[in-house]
């Protein structure tokens, strides 16, 4: 079994990623706010907000910075790469698998970067030695890190029994996909199972995933209950088909006609045309919602998009955090 993590759902406070640094307000607001952009996929507005924590030891801001830089520039250039390492003498687990992946990146060919603290190979041994032991002892999240440090599908099928939702989203997928030996029958209930398991554990693509399964097998009002829990979880595409689906723009899973709140999901988006590429459908859809309204019924929208903002958690992508 083979499985490529693309992308999947990011939880950025965690064991295996922990902080040594003590933030000030200030420090901890900006880095808070520079998550919320990362998640946004508006990268360079995190930048500078994610450089304050970095520069003050957070290694969450650090990873991340690290991980900006990286993809803005394609390859691990010299200053990715100190943050990179910055981050990995605190024991973030990621940010040593990132280095043990630089090998023969474009920076070294280029000779455009300093001499790493350590070769990749030891980044990735040492990556292992820590995740082991903490996986060993039960940790669910160190557990799928072995499976992306080693590519071993036991590790993988740990994790998800332990209870990480993300390991749980990937077996789903590997399933549905093909691989494992199952009759027919068994293998459409274990991945039904796996994603089920992982959408209640608060993965939004999860949440998705079973809901599509839910729709196939004629279960209308399980695949509505889904698309809003993922809505009410942040995820951007999520709230632009909750609140399309509310204006019946379409109307084809029999959600109740609300078009002011649709209105009111699909404006939200507006706020994330610095990433993802949200924007065009927002642009494209906003009218056909605003056609029904009249005007008071949209300022009554607009009032509705604040208090949703101040009692949900921020618009994100969910982007995954190891990315490629």
């Amino acid at each position: 079994m083979w499985l490529r993590s693309l992308f999947s759902v990011v939880i950025f406070l965690t064991s295996a990623s922990s902080s040594l640094a003590e933030l000030a307000p200030r420090q901890e607001q900006a880095k808070n706010h520079g998550i919320v952009l990362y998640n946004q996929l508006k990268t360079e507005s995190a930048k500078p907000f994610l450089l304050i924590a970095s520069e003050a030891g957070d290694s969450e801001a650090q990873y991340l910075l690290a991980e900006v830089l990286r993809k803005k520039n394609h390859y691990m250039s010299s200053e990715a790469r100190a943050w990179y390492e910055a981050s990995a003498n605190q024991g973030n687990l990621y940010a040593m698998i990132q280095l043990g992946r630089s090998e023969k990146d474009l920076c070294d060919i280029t000779r455009d970067c300093k001499p790493p603290q350590k070769d990749p190979i030891e980044w990735l041994n040492e990556a292992k030695k820590q995740a082991i032991e903490k996986a060993k002892s039960g940790n669910a999240e160190a557990m799928y890190i072995m499976y992306e440090i080693t590519l071993d599908d036991q590790w993988l099928e740990q994790a998800a029994i332990a209870g990480n939702d993300q390991a749980q989203y990937w077996l789903a997928v590997s399933y549905k996909q093909g691989d494992g030996f199952f009759l027919p029958w068994k293998r459409t209930e274990e991945v039904k199972k796996w994603f089920k398991l992982s959408a209640e554990a608060g993965n939004p693509r999860s949440m998705m995933e079973y809901a599509a399964l839910l729709f196939e097998s004629g279960d209308l009002e399980g695949f509505r209950h889904w698309n809003e829990q993922a809505a009410i979880a942040g995820y951007a595409e999520s709230v632009y088909g909750y609140g399309s689906y509310l204006a019946h723009e379409p109307d084809t899973y029999g959600f109740p006609y609300d078009p002011v709140k649709g209105y009111s999901l699909v404006s939200s988006l507006s706020i994330l045309n610095g990433g993802g590429g949200m924007q065009e459908n927002v642009e494209y859809k906003l009218p056909l919602i605003a056609a029904k309204l009249t005007p008071a019924q949209i300022s009554e929208a607009r009032e509705q998009t604040k208090k949703w903002a101040a009692t949900h958690p921020p618009l994100s992508f969910f982007p995954e955090k190891l990315s490629r």
